[in-house]
Order: C-alpha cells, then sequence, then structure tokens
C-alpha cells in the first residue's frame, strides 16, 4: 500500500467517526480548563475547609466568565464536565450509603418535601398571576424552584408547550438563586447552629438544582452532603407526578382528551420510565451494592474524594458557562417572582422542620 493510499483509508476510517471524534475534540479544551480551575479550587478548599472547593470552583469560574467573557471553543467541554460528570460525582455518593439509609432518609423528608413543593406551587400561581406573568412562565419558574431547577424546566416546557424566551427567562431566574443559596445557605447552617441531617433536610428541599444542592451541602459537612443527596434525588421524582397532571392540564385546555391512552399501557410506562433520571437509577444500584458488601471499606474514601473533585468541577464549569449578561437581561418580575420562592422554601423548609422536631 503507497503512502497516498494509507492516507485514504485513514481519512475514510475518520470520515466514518468524524462526529463523534469531532465532538471529543471539541470538549478537551473546555475540560482541560475545568480540571485545572477545579485543582486549584480543591487545593485552597483544603486551606479553608469551611468554604470548601465545590462552592470556591463556583466562586473562580463567575469570576472569570464575568471579567474575561464566555469562550465558544471551551463551551463544549464545560458543558460535559457542568452535566455529565455531575451526573456521574452523584452516583459515587451511592457508596457512601445503604438502601435502608436511602429509605429511611426518603421517607422521612417527604412531608417537609411535600409542604415546600405545594408552597412554591401555589405561591408561584398566585403571585405570578398578580405579577402579570404568564402562565408558561410562572409554572417553569415553580417547578424550578420547587422540583430540581434546570432539569424540571427542561422536563416541563415541551410539556406545557412553553416559548424558549420563557425557558431562557426561568433557566437565567433559578440559577441566579442557585449561586446565592451555594454562597449563603452554610452561612445560614452556621447561624442557626442546625446539626447536620437538619442541613441537608434544608438544602435538599430548599435549593434549586442538583448541583447546587451538593455543593452547599457538602460544603457543610460530609453527612450533610449525603443526606442532603438523598432527598434531593427523591424531590427529583415529584417531578413524574407534577409532568403527568400539568399534561392533562394542559389537554384540558387545549379540548382534547385528559385521559391515558388505556389501549397502550406499555407506552404510558414507558413515559414515566423516561422522566426518571439515569443518575438516580446508578445511584440506588450503587448503594446497593454497597449494601450488598461489595463495595470494600477502604475504596469508599477514595469514591468520596473523587466524587468531591467531580463536583468541585462541575460547579467550577457551570460558573465559567454562566452568562453575566443574559442575567442582566432578564426581566425584574420573574427573578422577583424567583426571589420570592427562594426565600418562601427556604422558610417553609426550617419552619417544618421546627415544627416536626427536626431542628
Amino acid at each position: 500500500m503507497t503512502e497516498s493510499q494509507g492516507r485514504t483509508v485513514a481519512d475514510c476510517w475518520l470520515t466514518r467517526r468524524a462526529p463523534g471524534w469531532r465532538r471529543t475534540k471539541a470538549g478537551i479544551p473546555g475540560a482541560s480548563a475545568v480540571g485545572i480551575i477545579a485543582l486549584l479550587a480543591t487545593m485552597v478548599g483544603r486551606v479553608v475547609p469551611v468554604v470548601g472547593g465545590p462552592v470556591i470552583g463556583i466562586v473562580l469560574g463567575l469570576l472569570l466568565s464575568a471579567t474575561l467573557g464566555r469562550r465558544d471553543s471551551l463551551q463544549s467541554g464545560m458543558t460535559f464536565v457542568g452535566g455529565r460528570v455531575l451526573q456521574i460525582a452523584v452516583v459515587l455518593l451511592g457508596a457512601q450509603l445503604s438502601l435502608r439509609q436511602v429509605l429511611r432518609v426518603g421517607v422521612g423528608s417527604l412531608p417537609v418535601m411535600i409542604g415546600t413543593l405545594t408552597v412554591c406551587l401555589t405561591l408561584a400561581g398566585i403571585l405570578g398571576r398578580r405579577l402579570g406573568i404568564s402562565r408558561e412562565l410562572r409554572t417553569l419558574i415553580g417547578v424550578g424552584t420547587g422540583i430540581c431547577g434546570a432539569s424540571a424546566i427542561a422536563t416541563i416546557s415541551p410539556v406545557i408547550r412553553a416559548r424558549d424566551a420563557d425557558v431562557a427567562y426561568a433557566i437565567s431566574t433559578i440559577f441566579l438563586f442557585n449561586i446565592a443559596a451555594v454562597l449563603t445557605f452554610p452561612a445560614v447552617g452556621h447561624l442557626l447552629a442546625l446539626h447536620q441531617h437538619a442541613f441537608g433536610l434544608f438544602a435538599g428541599t430548599a435549593v434549586n438544582d442538583t448541583s447546587s444542592v451538593v455543593a452547599a451541602a457538602t460544603s457543610y459537612g460530609a453527612a450533610a452532603g449525603n443526606y442532603a443527596v438523598v432527598v434531593k434525588l427523591t424531590r427529583t421524582l415529584m417531578i413524574i407526578p407534577i409532568s403527568l397532571g400539568l399534561a392533562a392540564l394542559t389537554r384540558r385546555g387545549d379540548g382534547t382528551v385528559t385521559l391515558p391512552d388505556r389501549s397502550s399501557p406499555i407506552t404510558a410506562i414507558g413515559t414515566v420510565l423516561r422522566l426518571v433520571p439515569w443518575f438516580l437509577v446508578g445511584f440506588l444500584l450503587l448503594a446497593a451494592a454497597n449494601s450488598a458488601g461489595l463495595i470494600p471499606g477502604t475504596a469508599r474514601p477514595e469514591l468520596a474524594t473523587s466524587s468531591t473533585f467531580l463536583i468541585t468541577a462541575s460547579l467550577t464549569a457551570i460558573g465559567l458557562s454562566t452568562d453575566a449578561a443574559a442575567l442582566r437581561r432578564a426581566s425584574h418580575r420573574p427573578l422577583l417572582l424567583g426571589l420570592t420562592l427562594w426565600v418562601a422554601v427556604g422558610v417553609t423548609s426550617l419552619s417544618l422542620q421546627a415544627l416536626t422536631g427536626g431542628l
């Protein structure tokens, strides 16, 4: 085979694999930049453990994004680290828990979880209408605050047929208060002298996005982090009944049939299962493996350290990806609604814990 023929064969081979290879190659610069900053944040976090690497990571990312601006060439890698890597970190946290602990924490958190969700969605409807915010936008902000941040917004938006502008406003609003929670909630916990489980329940029910829950709780303590993750994953499952309910209301508003298609139960089950995040399944599987003694005791600290670093990296990526200009362009009315819901959910969480003797 001649050299030119060899190049032709190689070119054909690369062409067949080009889409995947191009995506991987495009993501390397962004992922590398995030990794370097996350290492720095981890080292600083060890010097200032009361703040922790994840919080320092998101602060560094925000500062760099604000001063240097967003770099499109880095966006692919940062998006991957901020999304998929965070989900892997959540899965690894399952190695620290048993299924019995997961079940106990999940069931025990239900009164506070349902209470905060009820307050959030009710207030979103009433106050959003008073502020003149469209039904779609107030619904997105309500479910984003009450359930699981951007993930809930992404899930609900096609269900209620929200406009792209409404989705952008809702995500910007939710993201702003995610950052505020990461920076302020640990200080609130120390001020109120909350024990680890109380803070874990507080963060798990009152912080919007999974990344922010993990960052705020792990900076407060390892036990708080583990507790908060279980609460948050249980709370994430609320997206299933909420999505189905909103779908029924949307169909009713359109004058279409609201009952499910009884002739295809498999399709209905598949629709529900698709709403369950894959990382929740992975988390439970790893917790089951830990319960069965399949994870050596010596491996757990290493898995915990790896998970913390991945969380730091994902928060760093989220900070770097922040579009400060988009946040500034957001209307004051959605921001006011988001602020009110954020405060109301936090106060409700602490109040219900006090009423049930959890504090």
